[in-house]
């Protein structure tokens, strides 16, 4: 078997020329921040939450049997201690992620209640106005119905099979003329056709999704709001690069991995 040998100068180029360079430093850039800011908040991870996380990372990847973590290891160029560190940052962002959004999620929720709205529609898109109005009021009139109507006229074939089904969606998700008259309606109903530049909307609403503040939208929110006040941290900091002489960054401010006994191994 032929051997290839591959040198961090090698990984260097290949990040340049493959343009990944400013989402590299934009990574690492991420782990800093986090890392300081959590630091400078007296948040701390501790042996038994990264063993705890450990375990679930290895059940949830199907690493039961040590050599199944050491081959998941080797394979990703990781080693026991990379592994924990790992984990441990996934814990630390959790946490900074809590601390400090944690209080926020309903204010804002409450605040952006509108933009959580969904709705589950059927869309069908015509070049005809006149043909729209006339299958708007045949479905109105029970002459045929909306399904029948997608199987007939969409081009698309995924999308015929399905009668024009557009899925759950967001009031963001449309256009503003086409959201309001959505949102305003009392389903299951037909829409009177919409004109856009795109053509002449038939809309078939069969249900309107009211917000909820449940766990799933709570973390949705905190990471929202956790990746924009990130996102501005690196846009207001002086990124700068070493990478001839050091490659690797290190970006923990905790302790070394062999200064404590976890054992993320089976």
């Amino acid at each position: 078997m032929k051997q290839l040998r591959i040198s961090d100068a090698d990984i260097m180029r290949h990040l340049k020329l493959s343009y990944q360079i400013p989402h590299v430093f934009s990574a690492i850039a991420s782990q800093k921040i986090i890392a300081q800011t959590a630091y400078d908040a007296g948040i701390v991870v501790t042996t038994e939450e990264v063993q705890q996380a450990g375990n679930q990372f290895r059940m949830a990847n199907n690493l039961v049997k040590a050599s199944d973590t050491f081959a998941w290891l080797e394979k990703h160029h990781l080693g026991a201690e990379d592994f924990e560190q790992i984990i441990e940052q996934q814990i630390l962002t959790s946490k900074l992620v809590e601390h400090m959004f944690g209080d926020k999620v309903e204010a804002f929720f409450y605040q952006n209640q509108y933009d959580y709205e969904s709705a589950v529609v059927y869309e069908v898109i015509l070049n005809d106005k006149d043909l729209a109005l006339e299958l708007f009021y045949a479905v109105k009139e029970n002459e045929v119905t909306f399904f029948e109507i997608g199987k007939k006229y969409i081009p698309d074939p995924e999308l015929r099979r399905t009668g024009g089904y557009r899925g759950i969606r967001y009031r963001r998700d449309f256009r503003p003329e086409i959201g309001a008259a959505i949102f305003a309606a009392h389903p299951p109903q037909i829409l009177k056709p919409i004109s856009t530049p795109q053509g002449i909307h038939l809309i078939w609403i069969e249900e309107i999704i009211s917000p909820k503040l449940d766990i799933n939208r709570r973390i949705e929110i905190q990471q929202q709001l956790f990746q924009k006040w990130l996102f501005s941290q690196i846009n207001n900091s002086l990124i700068t690069s070493e990478h001839e002489q050091n490659p690797i960054s290190s970006t923990s401010v905790k302790p070394k991995a062999d200064e404590r006994e976890i054992s993320l191994i089976p």
